[in-house]
């Protein structure tokens, strides 16, 4: 059988990967899309909190106040976790991340990709129409948690400041928690209520549910090793396959591609894992839940309330250390009525990440028909449609809905 070829080649079937193949696919290009595993979404995209936060103005810097920092230092701050035995490969990001998130440059970087932001859950809410699966998406919203007077002063202030942004939401005081989540327990001193943000109970099945849509469209898919990349004859060619242009949406591995082709972009990993649990009784969860003092949420997923850990700062591949899920969970016990877990063991993901929290879209500078787009940190759920429709324009010479030189590749030098 001969080699299948196409236009463009997608390395990386996940949300990013996923929308950007059907946004080429719709500007006219011919594309394939290729993975390790068999199915689409099998990797980051199934492991999040679900949430399309268009209402997330300001990306997931690093804290400048000092009682948290040592918090972190000392890791008993049950939001972050880092392995020492881990520290000496990536201190040196995290301070590069440190020094990306000083008020100036966080305010540019959230300013870089508000347009972004502001368009992604419109993107998401055509693909979902496409793709036939209403269903999947739920207009909730979601729900901060604060247990302290402190902490909710800072919210409703950092709430406030996203209003100036077009953003709504509400405080609200126990009673109203009670309203909303009739089956939370707690001493709250309040929480933030944002109503807009929309919620996949699947995320998974989402991202299957669009690589469906492409593959009804004319999509093909290969299973193929992207380490296997090679430029050839003008174009680009794995063990498989071959296009004139190739697109790299590796997510977390996404260095494994460009490494060897001599780029040196600083993308980290902060871990994360996630648990399935039945409800007891007649409990039932309405909003996905972010505990903020504790540094956990709970989200009414398909497959059960998925507790989502915070941050784990670790290498890569380094072996699973669910730690996270073990202090979190008895505190979740207390905070929803939680029954048996669904899986045997944690599940765990790795967010990519660049120090300005900011992905990296855009043509590769030394090499003709290269194209990057990768680094969502921890909006790759959110930003994958809107960020594929920025890259298929690029791509196209079709005129940007937005800025791309903020996310250029030659930002780091």
């Amino acid at each position: 059988m001969a080699e299948p070829k196409a236009d463009v080649l997608v390395l990386g079937a996940g949300m990013v990967g996923v929308s950007a193949a059907l946004h080429l696919q719709k500007l006219g290009r011919d594309v394939i899309l290729v993975d390790r595993r068999e199915y689409a979404g099998e990797e980051t995209s199934y492991g999040n909190a679900g949430v399309i936060e268009c209402a997330s103005v300001f990306p997931y810097m690093f804290p400048r106040d000092v009682s948290q920092i040592v918090q972190y230092a000392l890791n008993r701050s049950p939001a972050v976790r880092y392995r020492m035995s881990d520290l000496a490969d990536f201190l040196p990001w995290i301070l590069r991340y440190y020094l990306a998130s000083s008020p100036d440059k966080a305010k540019q970087s959230a300013m870089s990709v508000l347009p972004l932001i502001r368009q992604s859950l419109i993107e998401h809410e055509a693909l979902i129409a496409e793709a036939g699966v209403p269903e999947l998406l739920r207009r909730s919203g979601w729900l901060k948690l604060f247990r302290s007077e402190r902490s909710l002063a800072n919210a409703a202030r950092d709430a406030e400041r996203a209003g100036q942004f077009g953003v709504p939401s509400e405080v609200l005081d126990a009673k109203s928690i009670a309203a909303r989540e009739p089956h939370l327990t707690g001493d709250f001193a309040g929480a933030v209520h944002f109503p807009t943000p929309g919620f996949i109970a699947d995320p998974g099945a989402l991202a299957k549910a669009y690589a469906a849509l492409f593959f009804r469209k004319g999509g093909r898919f290969v299973v193929a090793d992207a380490r296997t990349l090679t430029q050839e004859g003008g174009g680009w060619r794995v063990n498989g396959a071959s296009a004139r242009e190739v697109v790299v949406a590796l997510g977390p591995w996404s260095d494994l591609v460009f490494r060897p082709l001599g780029y040196s972009f600083p993308l980290g990993v902060k871990r994360g894992y996630h648990l399935h649990l039945k409800a007891n009784g007649n409990a039932v969860l309405n909003h996905p839940v972010l505990d903020s003092d504790l540094g956990y949420l709970i989200a009414p997923m398909n497959q059960g309330i998925r507790l989502c850990t915070g941050a784990e700062f670790a290498r890569r591949d380094a072996p699973p250390r669910p730690t996270q899920v073990e202090q979190a969970l008895p505190r979740a016990r207390m905070l929803f009525p939680l029954g048996e877990a669904v899986e045997a063991k944690p599940w765990m993901g790795a967010r990519p990440c660049l120090p300005d929290m900011l992905p990296v879209i855009g043509q590769a500078p030394r090499h003709p028909g290269l194209w990057f787009d990768f680094g969502h940190q921890h909006h790759g759920l959110t930003l994958g449609p809107v960020s594929g429709r920025l890259l298929a324009e690029m791509m196209t010479g079709t005129t940007p809905f937005a800025d791309p030189r903020p996310f250029a590749t030659g930002r780091f030098g």
